[in-house]
């Protein structure tokens, strides 16, 4: 067998026409920074992945590349790239969620399905928490950036060195944390991906994350101050009777959250504790999701949560704050494993993180370059999300048109989707194709008018909706099934 020449990524890169290599052979390759670990052809069927968290995902056949990138003394990123059979010619790299610290394989799973090559990226450590930062900041780094920049530049790499050529397109498509990394790369890096999907993106992370401790403070406070799933339906259904026709369709939906002004008082229980009524306490809780985090001088840390998707509110049950962002305070800030969160201090914490940790935070808004060169940016993000506020969306695209003037549309839009839930699910038509509407609009000039989402109960389809472009909202027509799509058209509210 004929011995295979040492080759770096950077020359890989540099010469697109460089001859095909068996999928084998891509672990001979030898890069600075770089160790593959694993090379191999696999089957299309079932296929049960190699590392945690080991799940079965149906494959075409592919070509499985696994890797570890140093690009410092304290880096140890592991990413995984797969590149099918019958490659469409584009590239496809998915985003992880929370603190990352696995790879994605379902959602490489999905992009290989439509013949993308792909990619993820553990971020550079194990485990969905923070207990790898204290005493690493180089670390942190690569969580908040620069481990899917690295991933990026050796997947090309990998893809030009298998197929012979460079990816005619790159896209990223990510949701939650991945929405956040999305962002980041078109701030930071803006020829990566010629477009980004940035789904309900934690791109405030240190912000969300103080508004959870704030509202821990609260919430978490004592046991008479939690609230079970029965009377968070109660407080949903409350919240729907007041405020369903306000969008001016009574379809159990809040189409525009921002008018309800439902005030959780009219539930104050009149005397016993029952399962019809909210305590007192139970009411300061429900205040304190719906409240943002402000400074003592006013200032906005993060918005509240938006009425509407209280069902999903599973957290004011627990008598722990939300662990993420608990670890985000513990572990990266205080770098101290016996951090009280009872002693989180709005001001002093988040001036803290800020200076410490704010390169784990998206919120650059100026988005020129990457706009500049072609790319297109598609956000969404549901009405009914649990976890991260949905007016936090609405703020980045705010402060992306203060940036930059006018009207942004023919590259970066947003969709808000009503009752859905934290990246999926819910109440709300909450299935639909952003892949294909990017795609279309990147590669067919078709920006997206609006996207026809799909809800499924019983394995069934019950209802569509159309997605409208923030601030546009679907409105009903008149006539017809207020379960079609088709009698909806996108207006401005």
């Amino acid at each position: 067998m004929r011995r295979l020449q040492t080759v770096t990524f950077s020359l890989l890169a540099a010469l697109p026409a460089l001859a095909q290599l068996p999928c084998e052979r891509l672990a001979s390759l030898k890069v600075a920074g770089v160790t593959i670990t694993a090379a191999d052809s696999i089957g299309a069927g079932e296929y049960k992945t190699q590392e945690p968290p080991n799940v079965i995902v149906h494959v075409p056949a592919f070509c499985r590349v696994a890797a570890t990138l140093h690009p410092t003394a304290d880096s140890s990123i592991g990413v995984e790239v797969w590149l099918p059979e019958d490659w469409n010619g584009k590239f496809e790299a998915v985003g992880g969620g929370g603190w990352a610290g696995n790879i994605s394989y379902a959602a490489m799973a999905a992009a290989l399905a439509e013949g993308y090559a792909t990619s993820s990226t553990d971020t550079g450590h194990k485990g969905g928490d923070a207990k790898f930062a204290p005493g690493h900041p180089e670390k942190i780094v690569d969580y908040a950036y620069r481990a899917v920049h690295e991933m990026t530049v050796h997947a090309k790499a990998l893809i030009n060195a298998r197929y012979g050529r460079a990816p005619k397109l790159s896209y990223w498509n990510g949701c939650s944390t991945g929405g956040r990394q999305g962002l980041q790369e078109a701030q930071r890096y803006p020829e990566d991906f010629d477009a980004i999907i940035a789904g309900a993106p934690a791109n405030y992370m240190l912000h969300l994350g103080a508004w959870d401790m704030q509202a821990a403070l609260t919430i978490q406070k004592d046991e008479v101050h939690l609230v079970p799933a029965n009377k968070l339906a109660l407080l949903h259904a409350a919240v729907v009777a007041a405020c369903d026709g306000l969008d001016g369709l009574k379809d159990g939906l809040l189409s525009n959250p921002k008018t309800c002004r439902f005030d959780p008082q009219t539930l104050l229980c009149k005397g016993a504790d029952t399962a019809s009524c909210l305590t007192g306490p139970q009411i300061e809780s429900v205040r304190a999701m719906y409240a943002p985090a402000k400074r003592k001088d006013g200032t906005l840390v993060y918005p509240g949560m938006p009425r509407g998707g209280e069902t999903a509110w599973t957290r004011m049950a627990d008598p722990n704050p939300f662990p993420i962002s608990a670890s985000t305070y513990q572990y990266a800030l205080h770098e101290d494993a016996a951090w009280d969160w009872r002693t989180f201090d709005l001001d002093r914490d988040v001036a803290a993180a800020d200076e410490k940790l704010g390169a784990i935070d998206a919120i650059n808004p100026d988005l020129r370059a990457f706009r500049d060169r072609g790319g297109k940016l598609l956000m969404y993000h549901g009405w009914a999300d649990q976890l991260i506020s949905a007016e936090n969306s609405i703020n980045y695209r705010a402060s992306v048109k203060a940036k930059l003037g006018g009207n942004q549309d023919n590259w970066y839009r947003l969709f808000m989707v009503p009752g859905m839930q934290h990246c999926r699910g819910g109440e709300g038509p909450n299935q639909f194709n952003v892949m294909g509407a990017l795609e279309r609009w990147k590669e067919s000039s078709e920006p997206p008018a609006q996207i026809v989402a799909t809800h499924v109960s019983n394995n069934a389809v019950d209802r569509t909706r159309p997605l409208c472009p923030y601030p546009q909202m679907a409105v009903y027509k008149g006539t017809g099934s207020i379960n079609d799509a088709a009698n909806f058209s996108c207006k401005a509210p």
